[in-house]
């Protein structure tokens, strides 16, 4: 599962470390490699509550191995595009093909383990959502540095094709629910009755929110160390993901074991997690946009991506709480939804206002923004975690 989830990023990735060459080669105006994208979120975010649907009434297993190889079959025909047209039409069918795996992973996953270890066990999945940034970055960035973006896109697709086989195998031993504690709701539509959970509302409300600042990362802080500290290509990807995402695979796993510890003294750890993350990522985002050095960049970055991680392992495990067992690939689809609807306009606002506002202080009042969503959770905490906890166990 891991494997699978480390080249669903290295595809969806290896994009924003090409810029600066997708724009010549291509003629892409700086609207259009942020559409690249927000094009590929949001239709990614439309389509995962239909892919949580589908994971819920049918195979899961099904659904993850053909979305693998229908998003390598993209990958690869990406490395072809002739225009910035065929580019985006391609980063749509990339959302498409995406949204189909990520619910019914970690529903899958989630489903095989006990409450008490669930947040590690997602973290674990999760941290190659870490790697898949980093090596797709990297690779991306080092590709084009050599002329030969279009076959970095090839060799990524086949790696995809390639590895349904193995993974075809492994899928048919998995159990698709070993481990469900909670009550089923039996609704033919699983988000009418998400829709009647309040804490599971205040997550859809507060996720947008986090990932907003994270795709704003993903999508410009290559270009914009590229830029402020006249870096080359491959050294402007590296430092935009190796100290971010690294601190963050630690945060991941460290949040995640704090978690699964906590949850033995309160049903709400998880939720707790999620609110000091937000506190605690906020004066680090500003930091990023700020500073004037590269080290005291490097340095915000990977306070960023520690405590990022805390959020990044529990959001679907404090959703998981509060919600009926058999809407569980369903509730990560909806969190989708609007994280991707919303954090899709981060890399398309970096393209529309990086001359203007600039994207230190597109960072400095996503920061603000996260502490409003700290706020949030601390009041759902107080108020409405408890009756919808106590209403599904």
């Amino acid at each position: 599962m891991w494997i699978a989830y480390f080249l669903n990023y290295c595809d969806r990735q290896a994009v924003f470390a090409m810029f600066p060459v997708l724009k010549a080669e291509l003629n892409l105006t700086d609207l259009q490699l942020g559409l690249t994208g927000s094009i590929f979120l949001w239709v990614y975010g439309l389509c995962c509550p239909i892919a949580g649907q589908i994971g819920d009434k049918h195979s899961k297993r099904s659904l993850v191995l053909i979305s693998l190889v229908i998003w390598s079959l993209v990958t690869f025909a990406t490395g072809f595009a002739m225009s910035a047209l065929v580019l985006l039409a391609l980063r749509a069918a990339m959302g498409v093909s995406e949204s189909l795996f990520m619910p019914s992973a970690i529903a899958l996953t989630a489903n095989a383990h006990a409450p008490a270890k669930r947040s590690l066990a997602i973290a674990a999945l999760t941290t190659a959502q870490i790697a898949g940034t980093v090596g797709g970055g990297w690779f991306g960035g080092w590709m084009a540095q050599q002329g030969r973006w279009r076959e970095a896109f090839f060799v990524l697709g086949a790696i995809g094709l390639l590895y349904a086989l193995p993974y075809s195998k492994f899928l048919r031993g998995v159990n698709e629910e070993s481990s469900v504690e909670t009550k089923k709701s039996g609704a033919k539509l699983a988000v009418a009755e998400l829709a009647e959970t309040p804490t599971f509302l205040v997550l859809c409300a507060v996720f947008p929110m986090f990932v907003f600042g994270l795709w704003l990362l993903y999508g410009w802080l290559p270009t914009f160390l590229h830029e402020k500290f006249r870096l080359n290509l491959a050294d402007s990807a590296f430092n935009a993901t190796v100290f971010l995402q690294g601190a963050t695979l630690f945060g991941m796993v460290g949040g995640g074991m704090l978690a699964d510890w906590m949850y033995h003294r309160t049903k709400a750890a998880r939720l707790w997690l999620l609110a000091a993350s937000l506190l605690l990522c906020a004066p680090c985002l500003h930091a990023l946009g700020s500073v004037e050095s590269l080290a005291a960049t490097r340095m915000a970055a990977m306070g960023f991506g520690l405590f990022s991680g805390f959020f990044m392992a529990n959001i679907f495990p404090s959703a998981f709480e509060v919600v009926p067992a058999d809407t569980r690939a369903s509730a990560v689809g909806v969190l989708n939804l609007f994280g991707a609807v919303v954090s899709g306009f981060a890399p398309l606002l970096g393209g529309m206002w990086k001359k203007t506002v600039g994207i230190e202080r597109l960072l400095s009042g996503t920061a603000l923004v996260y502490l409003v969503g700290a706020i949030l959770l601390l009041l759902c905490i107080r108020f409405l975690f408890k009756r919808d906890y106590q209403r599904i166990h």
